[in-house]
């Protein structure tokens, strides 16, 4: 029994030692870690997608910013992040388990004494977006249209990421006294570079939500480059919610800049540009009766009892159409098309990806063979039809004397160090005399400046040509939809835009697109003078 009691009292001294061991080991953090099944939780976000910005680098996507917490469950901080809390379902959702969650908050949390961990993120996009058959969208993390798409490899491979790395226990519950590692986002400068220029694009959103129009589109270019400055598609649709336009009857998905439409008078441009290259006088005279007959086929001018006798330019401020039928009778027809054709008609603009511009319908020289398809055509109906991009495209060419750009949407390629790789400059072209060129300025600086235009600017001087297309579509009161159009350029001294406009259902080219090319250049001009601090010209003669 002594012996047996010897070995009991010894056998419980060693268990009294390893149990004081243990105890030990198990308030070393560490240890206790370990003996609990150690593992390390880790919660990441992006920072930011590479951006897209405008050609002044001016942020497209990505302008704002959002707050998450890193909130830790049955921890002081989570009690006091709450007020700042803006997601209330995560954060109640969140705080019934163990482990660490994000949940958005306030920017005032960023600032806040709270203890908690607040990552910073780009917001993409929003419900102001501007440009946004441009920029497009995304689902899912992927780009599904417009620079969005054509990019998504490039903008989706270059981000920057928040993360928290945490030692848990088994069941998920952040040990204390281990390292946590924090890693920050920093603000990217990679992206691609549009010729968009953002504070134009505003504008000219702006002119066309103040017009009221349901349907329409605005084109403004540079003169000098073709580099399209603005974009303007109408009705828009929400990027965060599109959704929401599936079922709009306007078809906001559609981008009209770039799709075709009946052009009407603008054409007559083109119709004087090749007369005038053929060598025909601008004194050409013709007497308008109010109507023409060709081959026995009645062409009605819009004016009761006609023009009478009137010259190139007269008809043109006047937009008369039995003068136009009756100087295309005297343009080859080769000539005419090919005239067509050098202006940007009939041929589609890949701007890159899927961001292509329509083709339209041009004419061919056996189609005006038919002597009605050719009177059609000289005043823009017929089978014709073009996009707000191609009349921007001519009008721009016209401006800038006879030379013609490649329009461009793309600018280049920035890099995060801030360097860019800009795209090849396409070479320009002359597709019409200096001659014939100011003398089509001189006809559109007259239309501008007649005492009935409603497009006439009150900061600039511009020239510019109206256009009311037939569609042959009816409304229920079996009145003709007409396609209403401005075209124009300024400043007529020095032209540096281009700018067209494109109303669905209007009334007529001045009444219903005139007021948004004024808005728009008024607002440019402004723009530029504070800017540059310069005072605007009220009487420039045309160059």
């Amino acid at each position: 029994m002594n012996r047996l009691s010897v070995v009991l009292a010894a056998a419980a001294a060693v268990s009294a030692v390893l149990a004081a061991k243990l105890v030990l080991l198990l308030n070393n953090d560490e240890i206790s870690a370990a003996a609990l099944n150690k593992g390390t939780y880790t919660i990441k976000s992006v920072g930011e997608y590479a951006g897209i910005y405008d050609c002044n680098f001016k942020p497209l996507v990505n302008r704002s910013e959002k707050y998450e917490a890193v909130i830790i469950p049955n921890h002081d901080s989570a009690i006091r992040i709450q007020p700042y809390v803006a997601d209330s379902e995560t954060y109640y959702r969140g705080i019934q388990g163990n482990a660490p969650f994000l949940c958005e908050v306030t920017a005032e949390a960023y600032a806040a004494d709270t203890g908690a961990v607040i990552f910073r993120s780009a917001v993409r996009t929003d419900s102001s977006q501007p440009a946004p058959h441009i920029i497009g969208y995304t689902s899912d993390g992927n780009g599904v249209c417009g620079i969005e798409k054509a990019f998504d490899r490039f903008l989706r491979s270059n981000c920057t990421k928040n993360s928290a790395r945490f030692h848990v226990d088994a069941v998920g519950e952040v040990l204390g006294g281990l390292d946590t590692e924090i890693r920050y986002a920093e603000k990217l400068q990679s992206g691609v570079v549009l010729t968009i220029d953002r504070d134009i694009q505003q504008i000219c959103e702006n002119a066309v939500n103040e017009s009221g129009i349901s349907r329409g589109a605005v084109v403004v270019m540079d003169v000098k480059t073709g580099e399209i400055r603005a974009s303007v598609s109408c009705p828009d649709f929400d990027t965060t919610d599109v959704a929401a336009s599936l079922d709009n009857a306007d078809l906001p998905f559609v981008n009209r800049a770039f799709s075709a439409y009946s052009v009407g008078s603008i054409f007559k441009l083109v119709t004087a540009a090749a007369a005038l290259e053929q060598g025909i006088s601008p004194e050409y005279t013709y007497t308008c009766t109010g109507s023409i007959n060709v081959n026995g086929q009645i062409f009605n001018c819009h004016r009761w009892g006609g023009h009478g006798e009137i010259d190139m330019q007269t008809a043109m401020v006047e937009s008369c159409n039995p003068y136009f039928i009756a100087l295309s009778e005297y343009i080859g027809k080769e000539n005419f098309v090919e005239t067509a054709k050098k202006l940007g008609f009939g041929q589609e603009t890949e701007l890159c990806g899927e961001i292509v511009s329509a083709s339209g319908t041009l004419q061919t020289p056996t189609d005006i063979m038919v002597e009605a398809e050719r009177a059609n055509m000289s005043f823009g109906q017929g089978k014709l039809t073009a996009t707000p991009l191609q009349i921007c495209r001519m009008t721009a060419a016209i401006a800038n004397n006879g030379v013609i750009n490649e329009p461009t949407l793309i600018k280049g390629i920035r890099h995060d160090s801030g360097t860019v790789d800009y795209c090849d400059i396409i070479p320009e072209k002359r597709v019409m005399s200096y001659e014939t060129a100011r003398t089509l300025k001189l006809f559109m600086q007259k239309t501008v400046n007649t005492e009935n235009s409603m497009a006439k600017p009150d900061k600039t001087i511009a020239g510019g040509k109206t256009s009311t297309a037939q569609t042959g579509q009816f409304d229920e009161q079996g009145n003709e939809l007409l396609n209403c159009w401005f075209t124009g350029y300024f400043p007529s001294y020095n032209p540096r835009y281009a700018v067209t406009v494109l109303v669905e259902g209007g009334v007529s080219g001045n009444i219903s697109a005139g007021p948004i090319f004024k808005v728009i250049a008024d607002d440019i001009t402004a723009e530029n003078i504070k800017a540059k601090g310069t005072a605007p010209v009220s009487a420039v003669p045309l160059a």
